[in-house]
């Protein structure tokens, strides 16, 4: 195993796409262990048999198709009516957007690109540091990831066999308390800068009331989802499929913004995000195969059982080598490589798979916003034209909010796992 990490370290240092070091370093294993070299295709083609995946595909469609209905649009003008009128009015409404559409991007990277192109210039024109405003936008695409239908906690989910209704349901209370974190960040910060406020007043009742029912049908699409899969009505892989009719319905029936060309837009963009995603699930039942021929996770549990016998030491352990790989890596990536291998000894040292699926996917995910190759971090800083020492000075209080929650969810496992026992 140890050959195969070192050449798929130097093909990503060489600058290959890390879904062809994946499948060649994987490859590189069967050699060197002179196993039959029909097995990789084999389990190539296995990894993409699992009926539960069938829930990606499906789900970013209907992402993509929920965009294009003018979603988005009636989102922000709700979240503006209830958050505008507070110093820096543009933070909250991003914060408070992010958790509200992250049933609809499911995807950390896609939310910070598009907020970054519909809020950044109206911050920049209020004269907000554009190191603060990429933090802030960096910081609330996050929320995403822990929103259903979040497509780390389906990988998750399906890779180390676990629930993944459990999983959606596990991320709603550590997405709740990670919008708010990140509004008190963005009002210290607004406070100590001397931000204005977007609104002179609170708005009116009827006006949040007024753009709540126009942006209902995106608010409805998670709580739907949870619903079905609690009460049995469809499987992860038949919700997508449930996602789909729903984007479509509302954007044709409804909103009446779904378009022939939208639609075309929407299955274009589709097909160039799934083929990412499924051509790295393949190639990495590889290294899913090496990990299990060479018990790998067996003896990362004696090297941690050997550091203590305590399964909050471990986990404390765990997240900060996953807060450390995630600095060089892709998320995505990372939960593809590493649910294989660390919740069977999750599960071995008594942790809760549900408690620990969040907060693995949480770290990893905040991966995303570190350098040296932080991809939601680039995004940001690239938008509002500022370096990443700047991007880290300005955000320092968006931070210790992020790193706040880990602490949280790591020392009270309740954060987690309280909503599930009690919806299942």
């Amino acid at each position: 195993m140890t050959l195969v990490l070192i050449v798929f370290l130097v093909l990503v240092a060489l600058g290959m796409p890390v879904a062809f070091a994946i499948g060649i370093s994987g490859f590189v294993f069967f050699l060197s262990q002179d196993l039959d070299v029909n097995i990789p295709a084999q389990v190539a083609v296995t990894q993409t048999q699992n009926f539960a995946i069938l829930a990606i595909p499906l789900f970013v469609l209907a992402g993509n198709c929920l965009n294009e209905t003018g979603l988005t649009r009636r989102l922000l003008d709700f979240a503006s009516a209830l958050t505008g009128h507070m110093r820096a009015g543009l933070g909250h409404v991003n914060a408070v957007s992010a958790f509200m559409m992250g049933g609809v991007t499911s995807s950390a990277i896609g939310d910070a690109t598009m907020f970054g192109r519909v809020l950044g210039p109206a911050m920049m024109a209020k004269n907000y540091a554009p190191g603060f405003a990429a933090g802030v936008i960096g910081t609330s695409a996050i929320i995403t990831t822990m929103v259903p239908p979040g497509t780390g906690l389906i990988l998750y989910g399906t890779l180390g066999e676990v629930s993944i209704g459990r999983l959606f349901v596990a991320g709603v209370v550590p997405g709740v308390v990670m919008t708010l974190l990140i509004m008190a960040a963005v009002s210290i910060t607004a406070r100590r800068g001397d931000y204005p406020r977007e609104r002179d007043r609170r708005a009116p009742l009827a006006e949040v009331l007024r753009t709540g029912v126009r942006a209902i049908w995106a608010l409805l699409f998670p709580v739907i989802l949870i619903l079905g899969l609690r009460f049995g009505f469809f499987t992860p892989s038949e919700a997508g499929a449930f996602a789909v009719a729903y984007a479509l319905v509302v954007g044709a029936l409804f909103y009446r913004e779904l378009t022939w060309a939208r639609l075309r837009r929407a299955l274009s963009d589709t097909v160039v995000d799934v083929g990412m995603i499924m051509l790295l699930i393949a190639l990495s039942g590889g290294w899913g195969y090496a990990l299990t021929w060479d018990r790998v996770p067996q003896t990362i549990m004696d090297v941690l059982l050997g550091i203590s016998e305590n399964p909050t030491v471990i986990l404390l352990v765990l997240v900060v080598s996953l807060l450390v790989v995630g600095m060089f890596m892709d998320s995505t990536v990372l939960i593809l490589l590493l649910t294989t291998m660390l919740v069977p000894v999750a599960e071995m040292i008594g942790l809760d798979p549900i408690h620990f699926g969040i907060v693995m996917v949480l770290t990893l995910t905040l991966g995303l916003l570190t350098p040296p190759v932080g991809i939601v971090m680039l995004i940001v800083c690239q938008q509002f034209r500022t370096d990443v020492p700047t991007y880290l000075r300005q955000s320092v209080y968006l931070w210790l909010a992020l790193l706040a929650l880990v602490v949280l969810v790591i020392l009270v496992p309740g954060t987690t796992t309280w909503l599930p026992e009690l919806i299942y």
